[in-house]
């Protein structure tokens, strides 16, 4: 289980690491997570030169609160190593790995990234990885690969490259991803990391864009990979809080408050026992409501 602090991850914007202009302003649109591209975004001719503006704008940039990400060249180039190198030179928050396939894909990864730190002067364990799903191999194998290390912050579905392995294609209704996104979503659980939805790329079918947001959102999964800016505030619009579920996760943060104030170790409410599931989702809801911007400084709900 990934030992890293809780936090929203409802957009992971992909960023395409050879666009000098979307690679400098990934920060002003208000992703969660911004995840810069160096593998399929990217040709051949300019994985080095991706890779170098990459490198610099990390450590150039202001990205704000945003968790940064990269996703490297895969295991069998030859940009593996030196992407890995230059990334956790750079800082960056976690390694995406692509077409993962089973945990020693993963054990390898984490091993590589560790030598780096050591390399590279980094406090060993600080960089985090994820995995992406990206076949039926990997999807029968997710629950293994999500638990393959401590450093895991999620596994991301990615429909593409699956729905040409399962020799399908995507479908309006999403039939097809029902099976890998249910086994993407329980092991990211079981493992106690974030699971992320595959990226919708119609942008003029924007009623199916949140016909599929709403459906990954009531499965359970943490949040959605974005190819586009403007989807940021349409999935944030999916998981914001109504006012009911804040005003009842507001009573249940004030009956863990009273049970402090009275040194109980039993939390109450309206006569009956509250129990830690409630108490998590209490918490999720506030974050959610927080970052969505529903509560003044009081933390009264805001109407929008």
């Amino acid at each position: 289980m990934a030992e890293t602090e809780e936090r929203l991850r409802r957009t992971m914007m992909f960023v395409p690491g050879n666009n000098p202009a979307m690679v400098k302003d990934a920060g002003i649109y208000g992703a969660d997570s911004i995840m810069f591209d160096l593998e399929d975004a990217v040709s051949m001719t300019e994985k080095d030169a991706a890779r170098v503006l990459v490198y610099e704008s990390l450590k150039t940039q202001d990205y704000g609160d945003a968790e940064l990400v990269v996703r490297v060249n895969g295991q069998d180039t030859e940009y593996y190593h030196n992407d890995v190198i230059a990334m956790v030179k750079a800082g960056i928050d976690v390694i995406r790995l692509p077409k993962v396939e089973s945990a020693d894909m993963i054990k390898t990864l984490v091993k590589d990234v560790e030598a780096a730190e050591k390399q590279v002067g980094r406090e060993v364990g600080s960089t985090h990885v994820m995995a992406a799903i990206e076949s039926a191999k990997g999807v029968l194998n997710v629950a293994e690969i999500a638990a393959a290390s401590n450093r895991m912050i999620g596994v991301a579905l990615s429909a593409e490259d699956y729905t040409t392995d399962m020799k399908t294609h995507r479908y309006p209704d999403g039939a097809e991803l029902e099976f890998s996104r249910n086994m993407v979503l329980h092991a990211a659980r079981a493992a106690g990391i974030a699971a992320f939805d595959t990226v919708f790329t119609n942008m003029d079918d924007t009623d199916g864009f949140y016909r599929e947001t709403r459906y990954i959102h009531q499965l359970g999964f943490d949040g959605k990979s974005l190819v586009n800016p403007r989807q940021i505030a349409m999935v944030n619009d999916v998981y914001q809080p109504t006012e009911k579920e804040i005003e009842n996760a507001k009573n249940v943060i004030n009956a863990i408050e009273e049970a402090k104030v009275k040194g109980s170790g039993v939390i109450s409410m309206n006569g009956q026992m509250v129990d830690r599931p409630v108490v998590l989702r209490a918490q999720r809801v506030m974050m959610l409501a927080k970052a969505s911007n529903l509560l003044d400084e009081e933390g009264n709900y805001i109407e929008k």
